[in-house]
């Protein structure tokens, strides 16, 4: 059975602008029909990264956050912690980088709420018995929240081949914890030259799995740690590093598991919407932002992850591609174009494995708002 995805072309007219024409789209989609009076409702959006410009404009925010406004819920902005150390590492600078970036609650009617807590360690433990997940760490304000709705910003992506609304929900909701499980079993790589036996991740270890060795140089311990990921933020000189260790189609499987974990800890359909503009090459973590792939295409909307993933796709590699870009030459209308330049990834992406998980579907109607 297809599932239902709602297409906006992006044209407006002096009597349906931009705010009318979102109102309609989430109209169609019905989302109205699944909210309470006072619902607490997650938007979870990446404010980018600094230097980076290609993230969704705040402002296009505002129509969706009326809408649920009016409906009755009080919606929040949020993001989780970055493994990596950036930016968006703990609440304090990940906030601050959101209000450099225009991220204004008194502008856009909504605050802004880091989910997994002040240091990314705040999570909720959801079972879900997985093929490779038996419990994820899903960030914990996303969780307890009353309604989720996923704004991605459609692109491409350096180890997943592209960015839409599972990566955003699977990889963006987890705490940190929960993206070290989704990128490796095991601890840490530790570059033993840059460690300046400060011992500052020693202290925030609360298992013991880090010590300092005679020569004052930090040491792992791999049957202590659990994969917090809090020694990546204590440390400041690049000695504790991400062990890359999973295959891709491993990581793409264990992100899609993630995803399935945040839609459990809701009783009612979560809403995704995906904004296909400014088609980069890689995610708006990376600090910079390169030309896109293709013209500006939309805004899609569903309640089917897969699905509106799927449609985003379909919708890339059938645009005129453009260059000059990263994509290489004789590239055309029809060909993938996130694999051409992520050459690494599964040619489904992963899209395969998230429908046989029961997340949804890669079957679909596209229907033009």
């Amino acid at each position: 059975m297809a599932s239902n995805v709602y297409f906006w072309n992006l044209r407006t007219t002096l009597k349906s602008p931009f705010d009318k024409r979102l109102d309609t789209l989430l109209k169609k989609v019905g989302v109205q029909e699944f909210i309470g009076e006072g619902d607490l409702a997650a938007i979870k959006i990446h404010f980018g990264e600094k230097g980076t410009t290609g993230f969704i404009r705040p402002l296009w925010l505002r129509p969706i956050i009326d809408h649920l406004t009016r409906c009755g819920a009080k919606p929040f902005l949020t993001d989780a912690s970055t493994l990596y150390v950036g930016q968006r590492g703990e609440a304090v600078s990940h906030q601050m980088c959101a209000a450099h970036h225009g991220w204004d609650p008194l502008v856009l009617g909504a605050p802004v709420i880091i989910a997994d807590g002040l240091k990314g360690n705040s999570e909720t433990a959801v079972p879900i018995h997985g093929k490779h997940i038996e419990e994820a760490y899903i960030a914990a304000d996303i969780a307890d929240a009353d309604l989720f709705v996923s704004v991605s910003h459609f692109k491409g992506h350096e180890l997943a081949g592209f960015g839409g609304a599972l990566k955003n929900v699977g990889m963006g909701s987890a705490s940190k914890r929960g993206k070290m499980q989704q990128h490796y079993s095991t601890g840490p790589v530790i570059i033993p030259e840059n460690c300046k036996g400060c011992e500052q991740c020693t202290k925030i270890c609360k298992p013991g799995a880090l010590s300092l060795g005679e020569d004052g140089k930090i040491r792992l311990n791999p049957e202590r740690c659990v994969g917090c990921g809090g020694c990546f933020l204590a440390c400041k000189t690049g000695a504790l590093q991400i062990d890359w260790k999973i295959g891709v189609q491993e990581f793409l499987e264990r992100m899609m598991e993630y995803a399935l974990a945040v839609t459990k800890t809701k009783d009612r359909p979560c809403l995704h919407i995906n904004f296909v503009v400014d088609v980069v090459p890689d995610c708006d973590c990376v600090g910079f932002t390169d030309q896109a792939l293709c013209p500006n295409i939309g805004v899609l909307a569903s309640f089917d992850p897969v699905a509106v993933d799927q449609a985003g796709l379909d919708l890339v590699n059938q645009a005129q591609p453009l260059h000059p870009s990263k994509l290489p030459k004789g590239i055309k209308p029809g060909d993938s174009k996130f694999l051409a330049i992520h050459s690494h990834c599964p040619p489904d992406f992963g899209l395969e494995y998230a429908e046989q998980i029961g997340l949804g579907t890669r079957n679909y109607e596209l229907i033009k708002v």
